[in-house]
């Protein structure tokens, strides 16, 4: 009896050790979970623009400041005096652009410009706006007309201007530029053809110099530098990973997979525990029926794992998640006429 019960025991501890194995990291991990349904809206103004692609604030923790789907960067003042126009490029007109939309066979967007990435320099005051047509741009302090800083490398213009993100330390911009191939109105494309020339870009305000650190990227989208400022992670939309891209320590100058996601990631913003909380456009494989509940976010730890989520409806398409120190959470939009705002609950 007591030699069966042995074996017994033996085995069922070998099952266990077996199914822990082979168990998915994801089930392996414990990782929290919010459903963001209930966020409060921050509608935009008069319904005529869409699309707060990143959301940003000054140095005074003044904002949301927002980019819009007719080109300018908008401010929220508080909900009396709402939404002002804060910057746009410098050919921007405003009846052209304001009401394109009523010419829905010409893409307003190449000439009015699209803001995607925002990212101020706090000790500067500095805004940057990584345009998807325009180039890097920027605007001092109070706003007003942008100045375009980078539009093209080695004469060839750059095509797809995405995410940004800036070392408030040295004042360095990384920047990605998605694709040498299509433009944004072709975003689909870039994925679809598997097209991998992307770059991670860095522009040195003090010469003016703008240096390629990374080239042969498959849809680099948003960046984000590290807490400890050894490195930048990159989205990769495409193939739904994370990458580090090291700029500090024996490993500068080298790129390396970070993380797998469980969805194509757009923008990457810093959490406020070292890690990054990566906005999902949507889940690997979605159908568009069923629960209408779905990933709209995950928060990734300094070593690359999954610690959180964020979830919401289906008709939500996240382009940013920015954290705030109140624990706020805001969020942009692609095509949404509103900036969200969520807490855990």
């Amino acid at each position: 009896m007591g030699c069966a019960m042995s074996r017994l025991v033996k085995a069922t501890i070998a099952v266990v050790i077996m199914a822990m194995l082979f168990m998915p990291a994801a089930m392996a991990a414990t990782v929290g979970s919010f459903d963001a349904t209930q966020s409060q809206l921050i509608p935009l103004p008069d319904g005529s623009v869409r699309g707060p692609e990143s959301v940003a604030f000054d140095g005074q923790g003044q904002g949301p400041y927002s980019g819009v789907s007719d080109g300018r960067v908008l401010k929220w003042n508080g909900d009396e005096l709402g939404w002002t126009t804060y910057t746009s490029s410098p050919d921007y007109n405003s009846d052209a652009c304001r009401f394109a939309k009523l010419r829905p066979a010409t893409n307003p967007e190449t000439l009015c410009g699209r803001p995607l990435g925002l990212q101020f320099h706090h000790k500067s005051g500095n805004l940057y706006v990584a345009d998807a047509y325009k180039g890097l741009m920027r605007v001092g302090p109070g706003g007003g007309e942008a100045t375009v800083l980078v539009s093209e490398i080695d004469g060839l213009p750059l095509r797809f201007t995405n995410g940004i993100d800036i070392d408030q330390i040295t004042g360095q911009v990384y920047f990605t530029d998605s694709s040498m191939n299509y433009d944004r109105s072709q975003h689909e494309l870039v994925t679809n053809t598997h097209d991998a020339t992307g770059r991670l870009l860095l522009y040195d305000p003090q010469t003016g110099d703008v240096q390629v650190l990374q080239a042969g990227l498959a849809y680099p989208n948003g960046v984000a530098i590290s807490y400890d400022r050894t490195h930048l992670v990159v989205a990769s939309t495409g193939p739904c990973k994370l990458l580090r891209h090291w700029i500090r320590g024996s490993k500068a100058g080298t790129t390396e997979p970070f993380a797998d996601l469980p969805g194509y990631p757009d923008n990457v913003r810093p959490d406020r525990k070292g890690g990054y909380w990566v906005a999902l456009h949507g889940e690997k494989n979605e159908r568009p029926f069923g629960v209408d509940n779905h990933l709209l976010a995950v928060r990734v730890g300094r070593d690359g794992k999954i610690v959180e989520e964020m979830r919401g409806p289906k008709r939500v398409k996240p382009s940013e998640i920015m954290e705030r120190a109140d624990g706020k959470l805001y969020i942009g939009t692609m095509d949404g006429p509103y900036v969200g705002v969520a807490t855990r609950t």
